[in-house]
């Protein structure tokens, strides 16, 4: 048997980190239904693990010190995104969708939990395979599963990346044909001309950094991203040093929470602080960079020790709470998301977008309303509103409904 240590482990997941980018490139279908590089690249070893742990051999043992920290980084830097003058900017449309997508959160759950009572399985189950994989995606069902395992959920963490890959999957499937569906049906046309852009929330964070950009902050060099960046490592360090803190008074409570909670809640709070003192001008765009970094490294390290044969025994109830769940979603897509977005071309494709992010990621969402605005026109407002919501702040009330179920049962 070979024992990693912690910087082998690391370089060994940033080794599979490539591999899987490569195997999206060059493998079609992982690439066209949105398949995160760092789960392929994960998934490799762990089915390596599958292989040699059915011939009773254990060949690999890794030091996985750094995934928790990783982890921590990454909802740290989704905090330090939650900018309410963000969310403002986006007009009453983005508040909308927001309160929308914290709703049917709930509703998975919800939906689980019944999917999962005839079964005579913990109702847990039906929330890990509810918004914590779905919403949430691998990287909140990964952070959870140790709760959940806490709570007796056996093989929580192989099941919750069951569940994220089989929403992944479907969300890159459904979510086409819904919207055409909708055009097809309300006989849906664009109200922009065809030549305009669509607009994203990048374009909406680049003009926003700009505008706190131009007033004068604590720093200054002529080395603008040197600043950017260093800036952006000692306030996501910082908020995971004060958010350690607070997470232990959670915990002194009595309170059954991820450990990724207060430095999520700290950076939230230093980031729109930020936004009206303007003190750090802290840049989403570099911040956003690190936490992808944090969280591809987390993912892979995290799969590396997946026991995936302990899917067998959860295999038909899990597979019932993901059907229920995956149709629920469709629905609620044509009818009454559709309609609430105002019944129009524009919220043709934020039905479409919803779909991706509630069942797989922002990834899924933008490729989703991709499809149809190549096909049938421009959705600016879409292409605004649903990356907001998806990439900025459904995670953030998604981790406290989660923590309201698991506080519950």
């Amino acid at each position: 048997m070979f024992q990693l240590d912690l910087i082998q482990t690391v370089a060994l997941a940033g080794i599979f980190l490539f591999v899987g980018h490569l195997l999206c490139k060059v493998i079609k279908p992982l690439g066209r239904y949105n398949i995160p590089a760092p789960v392929v690249g994960g998934l490799l070893i762990a089915l390596f693990n599958l292989i040699t742990h059915q011939y009773g051999i254990e060949i690999l043992k890794f030091d996985t010190t750094l995934r928790e920290p990783l982890m921590i980084a990454f909802f740290t830097t989704m905090g330090l995104n939650a900018s309410l003058s963000l969310l403002k900017v986006g007009g009453p449309a983005v508040l909308k969708f927001f309160f929308i997508a914290t709703f049917f959160a709930v509703a998975q759950n919800v939906v689980g939990i019944i999917a999962a009572s005839p079964f005579g399985v913990s109702p847990l189950l039906g929330v890990l395979s509810g918004s914590v994989t779905l919403t949430g995606g691998p990287a909140t069902g990964l952070a959870f599963a140790p709760l959940f395992q806490q709570k007796g959920v056996d093989g929580a963490a192989t099941i919750a990346v069951a569940a994220a890959m089989a929403g992944i999957i479907s969300g890159g499937l459904i979510g086409g044909p819904v919207g055409t569906y909708l055009i097809k049906k309300y006989k849906l046309k664009t109200h922009r001309h065809e030549s305009e852009k669509n607009i994203s929330s990048e374009h909406l964070i680049e003009e926003f950094n700009k505008d706190k950009s131009s007033k004068k902050g604590w720093i200054a060099g002529e080395d603008i991203q040197y600043i950017y960046m260093l800036k952006s490592i000692v306030v996501i360090l910082a908020s995971m040093w004060i958010g350690s803190g607070l997470s232990l008074l959670f915990k002194s409570w009595g309170l059954t929470l991820p450990a990724y909670i207060g430095a999520m809640m700290i950076a939230g709070i230093i980031r729109n602080t930020d936004d009206k003192t303007k003190l750090f001008n802290l840049p989403h765009h570099t911040i956003n960079q690190f936490g992808d970094i944090a969280l591809s490294l987390f993912i892979v390290i995290a799969l590396m020790t997946l026991n995936l044969w302990k899917l067998a025994d959860l295999a038909l109830p899990l597979i019932t709470i993901l059907l229920v769940q995956i149709i629920m979603i469709s629905l609620v897509c044509l009818w009454p998301i559709f309609h609430l977005m105002g019944k129009d071309y524009e919220a043709a494709v934020i039905s479409t977008g919803f779909l991706g992010f509630m069942l797989g990621t922002t990834a899924n969402s933008m490729a989703n309303m991709k499809v149809l605005s190549d096909k049938y026109g421009p959705a600016p407002k879409a292409f605004l509103i649903v990356p907001i919501v998806g990439a900025f702040f459904i995670d953030f009330t998604n981790a406290i409904i989660i923590t309201m179920f698991l506080n519950f049962y």
